[in-house]
């Protein structure tokens, strides 16, 4: 008992000590003329170094006592990047919560766009691995919408497509994996629904080549061969390096022999 309240006491000191210093540290220098830039500079050359809560002093000052300085956009922004940076559970959710903030505050700021960006970044940074809980894929996918519905000419288009291609290719693997546990159990019903389930949601697909083969594999043994013949076809016209190929050239023409031959 003795020792967790001396280990709690040395915790207290040195979260403190690091206040201290990083208030001090962050200080103005007496007689400087504008204050805010050199505050905003000073985030800026913390930030390049990687210094993520130092910057972000710097960049709370200015947030918070400089209401009219041209900066404080800027600013804004930047102490959700510095979270970003720090890149943990935690930060992820404080930086989410400064672009939302800044889209409320600053809806016509010219860097809007990025806000709107770094917003759905905050969210990937959370993604989980298909096999697991897909929300802050969702979420992602969600802000990523709304950047291609607010800012259909912002420069930064190319990232955000990028991103949405990333997390819907990670929600379709996902809903992909479930359909393959019912092929493998041989719930062939239930593996059609989902795979034509994810061709539906997500045609542009970059394993759709799997989907296709086991799509079609689970016609095939439901007895709807009609049915799955053109998955195969597509597989082979759409892909010319699959794993599925060689097995999806001997089912077309399996399907394609007439019967009796």
């Amino acid at each position: 008992m003795m020792q967790r309240l001396i280990s709690a006491c040395l915790l207290a000191l040195t979260l403190a000590f690091g206040a201290a210093c990083a208030a001090q540290s962050s200080a103005i220098p007496a007689g400087t003329a504008e204050a805010d830039q050199f505050l905003f500079e000073r985030g800026q050359e913390e930030l390049k170094e990687r210094h993520w809560a130092a910057a972000r002093e710097y960049y709370r000052q200015i947030v918070d006592n400089y209401p009219q300085s041209p900066f404080r956009p800027d600013a804004k922004l930047a102490i959700g990047d510095t979270y970003i940076g720090e890149d943990t559970g935690e930060s992820l959710v404080l930086a989410a919560n400064e672009y939302r903030e800044f889209l409320t505050f600053y809806p016509t700021n010219p860097r809007a766009d990025y806000a709107q960006y770094r917003l759905a970044v905050a969210y990937a940074e959370q993604m989980l691995a298909p096999d697991r809980d897909q929300s802050a894929t969702r979420e992602t996918i969600k802000e990523l919408q709304l950047f291609l519905d607010r800012y259909p000419t912002s420069s930064l288009m190319p990232e955000v497509k990028k991103l949405m291609r990333e997390a819907k290719d990670r929600l379709s693997e996902s809903s992909y994996r479930v359909g393959l546990h019912y092929f493998r159990v041989r719930w062939y019903l239930g593996a059609i629904d989902r795979f034509r389930e994810v061709l539906e949601s997500d045609p542009e697909f970059t394993r759709r080549d799997a989907v296709y083969y086991h799509l079609a594999e689970s016609l095939v043994r439901s007895d709807k061969k009609a049915e799955a013949l053109p998955y195969y076809e597509r597989l082979l016209a759409e892909f010319e390096q699959s794993e599925y190929i060689d097995d999806a050239k001997k089912r077309v023409a399996e399907l394609k022999t007439p019967a009796g031959k």
